[in-house]
């Protein structure tokens, strides 16, 4: 069998009348790893062994819940207890057993899903390609050639080459959307605080948020449902009820009001991108919805606030990293500051240092009212702005990112082009509120490109609801790569 064919929903009813086992499953998952990874490079880590040691105990003492004995793969750094977790870092190669799990895990752990590996990104989550960790660079599934988008480039790619079923990846400006976008899947970013960040290593705190890759708009769902919910050891989560999310896709959207940024079709977004972006506006009209083009003045301000801020947090967040208390210590030093500083300068690459050392400027005295300080404002604005736009409209609707992916080594050493991926992605952060990407159409070279639907706080419902109308009404979701060439 493959992973392809099948639905979560499907798998999960499978596996309840005895149809398939949860070994045949996780046999299944490893065996595609096995044909495609060294084309498609998405784990830093595979645990064999322990995922088909569960998948036999599972069997043997079957139960009725949510994503029963399903394989899944986890970002890499997200913490599970007992597995090595790296944030595809030198700093923490050698994290090999942590203590405990993240609450998404816990969750995860306590539906009997079974985690097959730690999937590969870049740096401490710092980039838009994976092509900043520290081991590999992960290829898109559609060309090899390609990105696969990033941070969360192993969890797009893994989900898009049938590696698993479905994938958790983290997003701070972007990184689910984006390489979900480039990679043919769907990648949900829900609101600020409706997942726990408890266990996921911080990038920038005020923006870092946990969702689900999948394929479909109802795995999607499905996944939200259960690692969604408040979790007391994080302070930013909501203590709010979880919706049935799966039980709001009607499928009906009529009388939606969809509003349309008319910044989201400016300079850099290509007209294959547009074209397929107002291609999907013209299915929604068809279902019965309506569009209507409006301004989000300030979300020309969005990139530079966001790598402020979230340089910012960075360089404060990744602090603690001083080759003392864990990770990677440095043998060059002579003394205790040679340490802390040897240990800091060959344990972190090259844009994660990028990034601590703009975030330190800005922080620094003097500069914190010019810098940091306005681009808090820059970001209340922008959070009015959307705000505004929903007191009169159900979702934003634009494309996910400006172009396709592009080419492995492209834009490396072009941090201010990379940085401008996530154009369309940042304001959703800026502003907490929930953003998914689903494929909508493929350029002339055979490569995704994605539709964002946007929503309102904890409103996730409606965004699902009206992007499964759509996903039903096209076919594009359907298409599966051929790996290392063009679509099948």
């Amino acid at each position: 069998m493959s992973l392809f064919d099948h639905s979560i929903k499907e798998l999960e009813e499978k596996l309840h009348n005895k149809e398939i086992s949860v070994q045949d499953l996780v046999k299944t998952s490893l065996d595609r790893i096995n044909e495609v990874e060294d084309k498609i490079q998405a784990f830093i880590t595979i645990d064999e062994e322990n995922a088909m040691k569960q998948a036999k105990e599972l069997d043997e003492n079957p139960e009725e819940k949510a994503l029963f004995g399903l394989p899944i793969g986890i970002k890499d750094n997200i913490v599970t207890k007992g597995l090595r977790t790296t944030c595809a870092s030198l700093m923490l190669d050698n994290f090999n057993d942590p203590l405990y799990d993240a609450n998404v895990v816990e969750k995860l752990k306590d539906q009997k899903s079974v985690t097959i590996g730690k999937l590969n990104m870049d740096e401490f989550a710092m980039g838009s390609g994976t092509e900043f960790s520290y081991y590999k660079s992960t290829k898109n599934p559609w060309n090899t050639d390609y990105v696969p988008g990033g941070s969360s480039g192993g969890s797009a790619a893994a989900v898009a080459a049938g590696e698993v079923l479905f994938a958790l990846g983290s997003d701070t400006g972007g990184s689910i959307r984006q390489p979900a976008a480039f990679c043919g899947v769907v990648g949900m970013k829900p609101t600020y605080g409706r997942v726990s960040r408890f266990g996921l290593v911080a990038f920038a705190s005020s923006l870092d948020q946990v969702g689900p890759i999948t394929r479909t708009v109802e795995d999607n769902a499905r996944v939200l449902e259960v690692i969604a919910g408040h979790d007391e050891r994080d302070s930013t989560s909501a203590n709010l009820e979880v919706p049935a999310y799966t039980e709001t896709l009607t499928n009906d959207v009529k009388g939606l009001k969809i509003a349309v940024p008319k910044e989201y079709f400016g300079e850099g977004v290509t007209e294959e991108v547009k074209e397929a972006v107002k291609s999907a506006l013209k299915v929604y009209e068809s279902l019965g919805a309506t569009w209507e083009e409006v301004s989000l003045p300030h979300s020309k301000y969005a990139l530079s606030a966001y790598y402020l801020l979230a340089s910012a947090e960075a360089s404060a967040s990744l602090a603690r990293y001083d080759g003392v208390r864990y990770g990677y210590r440095s043998e060059t030093g002579k003394n205790m500051i040679d340490m802390y500083k040897y240990s800091r300068s060959e344990g972190f690459g090259e844009e994660v240092k990028r990034r601590i050392m703009l975030g330190t400027f800005v922080l620094s005295s003097g500069y914190y009212d010019a810098y940091y300080k306005k681009a808090q404002k820059v970001r209340t604005l922008i959070k009015n702005d959307f705000e505004k736009i929903f007191e009169e409209f159900d979702v934003v609707m634009g494309p996910t990112t400006p172009t396709t992916a592009f080419k492995i080594g492209e834009e490396v050493d072009d941090p201010m082009t990379m940085y401008a991926n996530d154009i369309l992605t940042i304001p959703v952060n800026l502003a907490g509120v929930p953003g998914l990407s689903l494929p909508c159409g493929f350029s002339k070279e055979g490569l995704p490109i994605g539709l964002q639907v946007i929503g309102k706080h904890f409103d996730e419902a409606t965004v699902y609801r009206v992007a499964h109308a759509f996903e039903q009404a096209t076919d594009f979701h359907k298409q599966r790569p051929n790996i290392g060439g063009a679509a099948k």
